[in-house]
């Protein structure tokens, strides 16, 4: 489950016990996320929320831009893993090139390797740029593709798209 971590999301997952939990910043009402978490400036909030989900034995992730710093604090607030905000990375990868688009990522996962978290990534992953970034982090635990996935399943169909994927992460 992904979202941010409101009450009635916490009875929700308390009540299901998800094998993990990705804590996004989102505000009420937004459709989908548009940047990671303040770890630094919401340490307090993000500890409490974790030690929650771990007492359900719930694996908590922090959603973060790849920021060492941002990483780091999501290690002390006590995550189990991050999960880099990858628009960026979308977007230079097109705009620039992919060694410019991924550097701070690069640098940011390698910050989470040396706090001990797992590494994941998601939302602006496609076909175009999957393979590169897990190519440049190849310890990155798991990604989130949804809206591209669904985009490229109505032109190749749904296993077809599957197949593809995975070929970019294998």
């Amino acid at each position: 489950i992904e979202g941010f971590p409101s009450v009635e999301c916490m009875e929700l997952v308390g009540r299901i016990r998800p094998a993990q939990v990705t804590l996004v910043p989102d505000a009420p009402g937004q459709i989908t996320s548009n940047h990671g978490w303040d770890t630094l400036n919401n340490q307090a909030f993000l500890t409490d929320i974790i030690q929650e989900l771990k007492g359900n034995g719930i694996r908590a992730s922090v959603f973060v831009d790849a920021n060492p710093l941002m990483v780091e604090h999501a290690a002390l607030a006590g995550a189990d893993r991050v999960e880099l905000y990858p628009e960026p990375y979308a977007t230079n990868y097109v705009e620039l090139d992919p060694e410019t688009a991924v550097k701070p990522f690069v640098e940011a996962a390698r910050k989470a390797k040396e706090c001990g978290l797992g590494l994941n990534a998601g939302h602006d992953l496609s076909l175009v740029n999957l393979k590169f970034l897990k190519q440049s982090i190849p310890w990155l635990d798991e990604v989130s593709i949804g809206h591209a996935l669904v985009c490229d399943a109505l032109y190749l169909g749904l296993e077809k798209t599957i197949n593809e994927y995975k070929n970019c992460i294998l």
